[in-house]
């Protein structure tokens, strides 16, 4: 958690609706990872009140505000200065403040994008690109592509009188730059047209189509077009996979979501807020936040591992946690050090029904806390409870480790240390307790991996890949 006292220098986000926006968390974590007294805070400001909100946040002294939909060009009347770049689309969404006491604006949607295809090694240089849709965001990606070098831009969109406007905008935008015109505007019907020369491209996708809930739709479908693609983007990422890039995948393009231009965005207006520190974001600190992001889109700010005794839970949470760079903690083991005496003890000397009181009191303290970026690997019994299960469903992701009564008898057979064990017939009340829980451990579950046969690295690579992490 940050520290805030007088000295916190304060920005934030300007927009409607912002509830809902990642930006803290990129920003504060950013705070953190540079040691720079920062706080982040997201501002709703209701039409017709965007001129009273920067006079407000001039007078409060915040350093720093992005600018979200629906403001980013509105809010340009009431800036000091405008950055030649943010001038030239017509729309920032990032102020500085002046000198002077007043507000600059950027437009880190551009460089943030540009830094994106960077860090994925893509080149825009004398390529083609296909931009599909011709809203807000098409205008600073035709402008971006067009102005790194790329040698042609075809904006592709339903509404044709749409693409022509913002292809004439432009192409405009680019005399300034003394760059010719390049950005071709077509009907979406018409992308065979492209598909006629034969030559491949990069598509990035600036519509809407594929954002959840809508994630079995297209602007293309047809995979032909796909065939085509070199790489592909897709300003959406929620989910991280829409269908867009799912088909361009599968085609053999390299595919990236639109969550790293969030990032990158994010970053080079952190930058800006912090030049006079000289704050330069490493590409270490970037891939640590950006697996923050990946955790928040997936819904799993923790990943929660859940299954009957020997289904692995030991083991692949280690091997989990090391992958993506998460720590982890075992719940048995938290009880342990802090009850200082084993489970067969507590067992022993307090009762089944005490040591479960004690496993919900440990959910309820890591839901109350808001723990993040943890594998959690649970006892065996935890999720019989109701109670337990809908904490769980709160703090994370829950992977449920599936195993058969056979696999798990081979397994735990020599461990002397599994108190439900003492019994004169093991297996069988493995057979018992197992039927008991599963439909537990269904219920709660968000994602089932089958363990039978699958040694603990293959399991670790599928939850990851169920993640979509």
């Amino acid at each position: 958690m940050n520290y805030t006292d007088g000295y916190t220098k304060t920005c934030g986000l300007i927009g409607n609706p912002v509830k809902h926006t990642m930006s803290p968390l990129i920003h504060n974590s950013l705070a953190s990872l540079t040691g720079i007294n920062m706080v982040y805070v997201p501002f709703e400001v209701k039409e017709k009140e965007l001129k009273n909100a920067v006079n407000g946040a001039i007078a409060l002294d915040i350093q720093g505000m992005n600018v979200t939909i629906p403001y980013k060009t509105d809010v340009i009347p009431f800036l000091e200065d405008v950055d030649p770049l943010a001038k030239a689309i017509g729309a920032v969404n990032t102020l500085v403040r002046t000198k002077n006491g007043g507000f600059k604006g950027y437009n880190t949607d551009m460089t943030g994008l540009f830094h994106a295809m960077q860090d994925e090694g893509i080149e825009l240089k004398d390529k083609t690109v296909v931009i599909l849709g011709a809203g807000g965001v098409a205008r600073p990606t035709a402008f971006l592509c067009a102005n790194k070098g790329a040698k042609k831009v075809y904006l592709l969109n339903r509404t044709y009188e749409k693409a022509v406007d913002v292809a004439r905008e432009v192409n405009e935008a680019l005399e300034s730059f003394d760059i010719g015109e390049k950005v071709v505007p077509m009907k979406l019907e018409d992308y065979t047209k492209i598909l006629d020369t034969n030559e491949h491209f990069i598509a990035i996708q600036c519509t809407s189509v594929g954002l959840f809930p809508d994630v079995n739709s297209a602007v293309i479908e047809d995979k032909e077009f796909y065939k085509n693609v070199s790489s592909a983007m897709d300003l959406v990422y929620r989910p991280l996979e829409t269908k867009f890039l799912k088909l361009a995948r599968r085609a053999g393009a390299k595919t990236f979501s639109g969550l790293k231009m969030l990032l990158y965005q994010g970053i080079d207006a952190y930058e800006l807020w912090n030049q006079d520190e000289g704050v330069k974001i490493s590409k270490e600190q970037a891939d640590e936040i950006y697996r923050s992001l990946m955790l928040d889109v997936a819904g799993a700010t923790n990943i929660i591992l859940e299954g009957f005794m020997g289904s692995g839970k030991s083991t692949v949470s280690e091997l989990l946690a090391d992958r993506l760079r998460m720590e982890l903690i075992d719940t048995d083991a938290v009880i342990e050090e802090t009850e200082g005496r084993s489970i067969n003890e507590i067992f022993e000397t307090d009762g089944e029904n005490s040591f479960r009181d004690m496993e919900t009191e440990l959910l309820d303290a890591i839901c109350s806390d808001h723990w993040r970026e943890f594998v959690i690997s649970l006892g065996g019994g935890m999720p019989v409870r109701e109670e337990n299960r809908a904490l769980l469903r709160k703090i994370g992701k829950v992977v449920f480790l599936k195993a058969s009564p056979e696999t798990i008898f081979e397994r735990v057979k020599n461990d002397n240390n599994r108190p439900l064990l003492k019994d004169p017939d093991p297996q069988a009340k493995i057979i018992k307790m197992l039927a008991d829980r599963i439909s537990f451990y269904e219920d709660v579950a968000d994602i089932v991996v089958d363990t039978d046969n699958k040694t603990p690295e293959e399991i670790t690579a599928e939850i990851i890949e169920k993640l979509g992490l």
